[in-house]
């Protein structure tokens, strides 16, 4: 998979992290070394805005870093400044989609736990469309479309020569509940025994049976990236979501999603009772 800007812009904070703690400097000394103040440095190293390549430059060979080093850094930083194709869209995205389909387009992998509605990435149009009306109740048609319209095009990046592996999780509530009526109920059910057939896509339904389990306080998602240092969780809240990348925090939900997976029917158990719930609609 492609590395994409938002890639390369974490990559970086966390190498110059790494080589200022090598070379054993705190974020003032470091900054005043090569002219640039301890809150922009810390700004470079959490990830954050904009960075100037010629700082990075001045910044490695203060640390004693590599030419190889050095050079591939540089490259980081201006290959951060690239932009995705969602910042070429007509109508506005969203604030709090941006750094969600940033993340989503460089991914490897995404593990979903989802326990109110299927994964975006696996609804059908008219599932989509029924969630938006319910959960945006004050926006016009013309809104949910555009909604609707991302939620699709986000999609394509299962159909790239090299997909992120998808795993989802999702409570058997979700597979249940009616959303849109029978029919878009019964054809979203159909669409994902289909996609549960691809090979870049693993699906497992958390029956009730399982009874308390490990995510009992809501849905989230583990972004992946290419080095477990990039990867990030997202949970589901009102009005957006939110965003941790701590190493605690992302311990914490990687642990529960071991646990969701291990308390999940298996893979073709999950198949079986997907087929039974659509034949009873």
């Amino acid at each position: 998979m492609a590395v994409g800007p938002t890639t390369r812009r974490r990559q970086l904070g966390a190498d110059l992290r790494r080589l200022r703690e090598r070379k054993g400097l705190t974020l003032e000394e470091a900054g005043s070394r090569v002219g640039i103040s301890k809150a922009t440095l810390s700004r470079y190293e959490t990830k954050e805005g904009s960075v100037k390549w010629p700082a990075v430059d001045a910044l490695c060979r203060e640390y004693g870093a590599s030419d190889q080093e050095r050079q591939a850094m540089v490259e980081l930083a201006k290959g951060a400044k690239i932009q995705g194709w969602w910042r070429s869209l007509a109508d506005p995205i969203p604030e709090s989609m941006n750094l969600m389909l940033t993340l989503e387009d460089e991914v490897v992998r995404q593990d979903h736990y989802a326990c109110m509605y299927v994964p975006g990435l696996l609804q059908t149009r008219a599932y989509a469309e029924a969630v938006h009306r319910a959960s945006e109740v004050r926006c016009t048609e013309q809104e949910i479309t555009h909604m609707v319209d991302i939620r699709m095009k986000r999609q394509e990046l299962l159909a790239r020569n090299e997909p992120p592996h998808i795993w989802a999780v999702v409570d058997e509530a979700v597979v249940r509940r009616a959303v849109g009526g029978r029919e878009v109920m019964t054809e979203q059910l159909r669409h994902l025994l289909d996609r549960a057939q691809e090979p870049h896509i693993t699906l497992q339904i958390l029956p009730f049976a399982a009874g308390a389990h490990a995510a009992a306080v809501g849905s989230f998602l583990i972004l992946g990236g290419a080095t477990p240092e990039l990867d990030v969780v997202y949970v589901d809240i009102i009005g957006g979501g939110l965003f941790m990348e701590k190493p605690q925090e992302l311990a914490r939900y990687k642990l529960a999603f071991e646990y969701l997976r291990a308390q999940a029917l298996d893979i073709d158990a999950s198949v079986a009772l997907l087929k039974r719930v659509c034949e009873e609609l």
